[in-house]
């Protein structure tokens, strides 16, 4: 259960002002079907997190059990910091928008996930508890859905309520504390 919430909290807040937030928005002013955007981008980041998580498993395996918790506490702490840089929105990729919202959201979904701070937090979350990986898989997409349903419904008027910079530093916060609470519990 620390699997799912600790992955739930860390991505819910670190996608909150993040280029796939803004590709949300996006995609919501494209295309009418919400429901069909919400469908490709629970789909896009069920394979792209679980993709990232068995990596994670796999890595956590060449780590040598004395190092292991400092790496992964540093870890956290390097995305956390990294939070604090903003996104820009690179979504000006069309070609594919013509193929509907559900395909649309889908791919440009999870092209821009590649690379992503939550992406990387989401292969750090797998070593950390790689007992747990569909805990870790299940709890980063829930925490991508909950940062991103709202803005695909009311993406303007949320994003003129909500500081990103506060939002930023809140999600930087959170990584680090569990990069501290990591190095500490070895």
């Amino acid at each position: 259960m620390d699997a799912l919430l600790s992955s739930f909290t860390a991505v819910a807040i670190a996608e909150i002002g993040d280029k796939t937030q803004l590709l949300s928005l996006f995609l919501a002013a494209r295309f009418r079907n919400k429901t069909a955007i919400i469908a490709g981008i629970l789909l896009a980041t069920l394979l792209n997190h679980a993709a990232s998580a068995w990596l994670g498993v796999w890595l956590a395996q060449f780590i040598a059990p004395a190092i292991g918790p400092w790496l992964l506490g540093g870890s956290f702490i390097v995305v956390g910091l990294w939070l604090l840089i903003p996104d820009k929105d690179d979504s000006n990729e069309t070609g594919v928008l013509k193929y509907g919202a559900f395909t649309a959201s889908c791919i440009l979904f999870f092209l821009a996930e590649i690379g992503d701070k939550t992406q990387i937090a989401t292969v750090i979350l797998a070593a950390a508890f790689e007992e747990s990986v569909w805990m870790v898989i299940w709890g980063t997409t829930l925490g991508m859905l909950a940062a991103n349903v709202p803005v695909v419904y009311a993406g303007s008027w949320l994003l003129q309520k909500v500081s990103l910079d506060w939002a930023r530093r809140i999600a930087c916060s959170v990584f680090i504390l569990l990069g501290v609470i990591t190095i500490i519990t070895a």
